[in-house]
């Protein structure tokens, strides 16, 4: 019975550690991102209404999400 929880133990400590490897890479994608364009993402989407940045941004979080997800099951 010992055993099973060791593993559980290890899943839990290992996904929590994946989740936050993850979020960190997200955030590193949005900054370089922010910082390529010559304009304000934010800006555009929020008080401009633009819903085809709004939709590329999300398409490309998904991509971006994707491939992290397939490089940390490696």
């Amino acid at each position: 019975m010992e055993y099973f929880a060791a593993i559980q133990l290890a899943e839990l400590i290992s996904t929590v550690f994946y989740t936050f490897v993850g979020v960190a890479l997200m955030w590193v994608v949005w900054k370089v991102l922010d910082a390529l364009t010559p304009f304000s993402i934010v800006k555009e989407i929020e008080e401009d209404q633009n819903m085809a940045l709004a939709i590329l941004i999300g398409l490309l979080f998904v991509s971006i999400a994707i491939i992290i997800a397939a490089v940390i099951l490696s």
